[in-house]
């Protein structure tokens, strides 16, 4: 019947048989019974959901099966069902809309493929090779159920790979949920990574899901994994080995299903020589690992990324500027970006809302753009206890000058400075040994 509607149809007798032939013949539409020998149904539609490369699905059912018919839909993502027994014109119809929803994603996957050869994909932007094979891998890597590992400078963009995964992998329509293991005092990342009953320690005032059970189905993005502490890290590899989750006071364990990105600016082999990242965590996380380029190092990048950038700007601000002007371009050329992309935007930013329409000129940039970070004047007052800082001053910069300035108010007494800073005494250490080290690579290039 379904061939003399103008289709070439191919017949397989259980789901097992289904996938032997989908692998060798893909096929635009599935049409499929849920109570089948072997493998039925609804496996099917799991082992094809996890390959990531489902057709679009009719499910038939009989009555009495219409609740687990209409389950396959939501959660294994298939197109619709149909019940048994079959109405041909009812069939035909669907079969004409699931073929038109099977062309359509192929022809967004064409444009995708466009795009990143253009140098787009999702919300990144590059050109260069190290940009392609970026693209690449993310492309490889995010139909499947694999970890990732992100390595990469502060604002390279680390957290847009793990989006452009999530979206481009059979998790989509699941929340994405990022953690920035930084930001979080160590006494509060275990209640966020898995969640607390209520009474489980002072101020547990009520039950709280963690950061996995919020991800459910989705993809959780542990970002700058090397500051979670090293007890926490323990606890997070048991539950990626077993998947399973149990809040803080809490007696049960909660199935989760949950694909882990992580992200990390440090080197990674100085990180597990000085303990700060667990060997065993790390190999479990590393399945599979992506490197992103400092800005620096992407030549030819720069003129798609101040287009794209300024685009977001214009939208953002309801300004009407629609380029750089030459002279503007050759400085960014001639400037290392140690803040990388995310510096680039702080810099377009600015001088959108500067310039408002037109292009973007010299006057229209910090003052002190382009001087070394250690040389720009980030305290700027004869106040003691005050930092002012220019516009166009980096989140990196403005960091060191807090750090520093309260160093000096509490005589380098480093315990209480962490505590007025509200980070902890490693987190500390780490920002003091960065700059002892920037500045130690610095005098030997100046040498």
């Amino acid at each position: 019947m379904i061939e003399s509607w103008g289709y070439d149809v191919d017949t397989a007798a259980d789901g097992q048989e289904a996938l032997e032939k989908l692998s060798q013949h893909p096929a635009h539409v599935l049409v499929t019974d849920l109570m089948m020998p072997r493998m039925d149904g609804t496996e099917l539609l799991k082992h094809l959901k996890n390959q990531g490369d489902a057709p679009t699905t009719i499910v038939l059912t009989a009555f009495g099966n219409i609740e687990t018919a209409i389950q396959a839909v939501h959660d294994l993502g298939a197109f619709w069902f149909f019940e048994k027994p079959i109405q041909p014109s009812q069939l035909r119809v669907l079969l004409e809309r699931a073929a038109l929803q099977g062309r359509m994603e192929e022809e967004k996957e064409r444009l995708e493929r466009q795009l990143s050869y253009k140098g787009v994909l999702v919300d990144l932007v590059g050109s260069c090779p190290p940009m392609q094979e970026v693209f690449s891998l993310v492309q490889q890597v995010a139909p499947s159920k694999a970890a990732v590992l992100i390595a990469g400078e502060s604002g390279t963009g680390k957290e847009l790979v793990a989006r452009a995964i999530h979206h481009l992998s059979p998790r989509s329509d699941g929340p994405f949920v990022a953690i920035n293991c930084a930001a979080l005092p160590e006494t509060l990342m275990e209640s966020e990574l898995f969640g607390h009953e209520k009474g489980a320690f002072t101020g547990a005032v009520e039950r709280r899901a963690g950061c996995f059970e919020l991800a459910q189905h989705g993809t959780l993005l542990l970002d700058e994994l090397g500051e979670m502490p090293v007890g926490t890290q323990a606890k997070l590899l048991r539950v990626l080995e077993d998947s399973c989750v149990r809040r803080l006071g809490g007696r049960a364990e909660i199935a989760v299903d949950v694909r882990v990105v992580a992200s990390t600016n440090k080197v990674i082999d100085e990180a597990l020589r000085k303990g700060e990242l667990r060997e065993d965590l790390y190999y479990r996380l590393n399945v599979f690992q992506i490197t992103l380029p400092p800005l620096r190092q992407r030549d030819g990048d720069l003129p798609l990324l101040t287009e794209a950038l300024i685009e977001v700007m214009n939208k953002k601000h309801d300004t009407r500027v629609v380029d750089v002007s030459q002279d503007v371009m050759d400085q960014f050329r001639r400037y290392s970006w140690p803040g990388n992309v995310r510096e680039l935007r702080n810099v377009l930013e600015r001088a959108v809302i500067l310039a408002g329409e037109g292009s973007i000129l010299p006057s229209h940039l910090p003052h002190d753009f382009g001087a070394p970070a250690g040389a720009r004047p980030a305290q700027l007052s004869n106040e003691p206890d005050v930092v002012r800082l220019p516009v166009g001053t980096t989140v990196g910069e403005a960091e060191k000058a807090l750090i520093q300035l309260t160093l000096q108010h509490t005589k380098n007494n480093k315990t209480r400075a962490a505590e007025i800073l509200g980070i902890s005494l490693k987190t500390l250490f780490n920002k003091l040994k960065e700059y002892g080290a920037a500045e130690a690579e610095t005098g030997t290039a100046t040498t």
